[in-house]
């Protein structure tokens, strides 16, 4: 099975780019250039006519939406331990990604462009100072759903959960939230982040956890 993964650094294509890491599947990282238009350009655009990252392309057939390439991989890699083996509690955590997905995520687009809701400059700085405040909200129930003690979400091994935690936790810090204010996550992330399968995918990127200028 041939695997390329289009990504963009610190952009929600990291949750797949853990789990390749993670199942220590063969793969071919594709970097999409978002600050040079490269998702609009007809060729990617064939792959995902939504101009959006993550794609994965198997066998020469994209897939697109997160939760979706979170199911495949799991499902073609399940010694890696992705997702739970029993099926209320993988389900339960596919409601989880979902909700990252869907919500936090969503809210997040807001503040990152907030010209796609509002018209004037005064309307768009209220749009962005709301999502900010909504996404920490978010934040905080993230905080409550991480665990305290073992190393990750699901148990001993990296799962999908943890890049996503950890990509919305470092968004946070561009929307003016001080990741030191949720000490629960903060330390759950840090934790995250030693994860080789992790570390990789960060060192590939060349992105980091703290973003926030407080």
């Amino acid at each position: 099975m041939k695997l390329e993964l289009y990504f963009a650094p610190g952009a929600c294509s990291l949750v797949p780019h853990v789990a390749l890491e993670a199942a220590r599947a063969p793969f071919e990282p594709k970097l999409v250039k978002l600050h040079k238009g490269e998702h609009r350009s007809p060729e990617y655009l064939a792959l995902n006519p939504n101009g959006q990252v993550p794609v994965l392309v198997v066998d020469g057939r994209p897939l697109t939406q997160i939760v979706a390439i979170c199911d495949f991989l799991d499902r073609s890699f399940p010694d890696a331990g992705l997702l739970p083996g029993d099926a209320w509690a993988r389900v339960q955590a596919l409601s989880q990604l979902a909700w990252m997905n869907s919500t936090p995520h969503t809210t997040f687009t807001r503040v990152m462009f907030s010209e796609r809701y509002a018209g004037s400059e005064s309307a768009r700085a209220e749009v962005k100072q709301r999502a900010a405040e909504e996404f920490r909200g978010y934040l905080e129930r993230l905080q409550t759903l991480v665990p305290a003690q073992g190393p990750y979400w699901l148990g001993e091994r990296v799962s999908f959960h943890d890049a996503y935690a950890f990509t919305l936790l470092r968004w946070g810090g561009i929307a003016g939230i001080d990741p030191a204010s949720l000490p629960a996550l903060h330390a759950y992330v840090q934790r995250v982040i030693q994860a080789p399968p992790v570390a990789a995918a960060l060192a590939r990127e060349r992105i980091a956890l703290n973003t926030y200028k407080g």
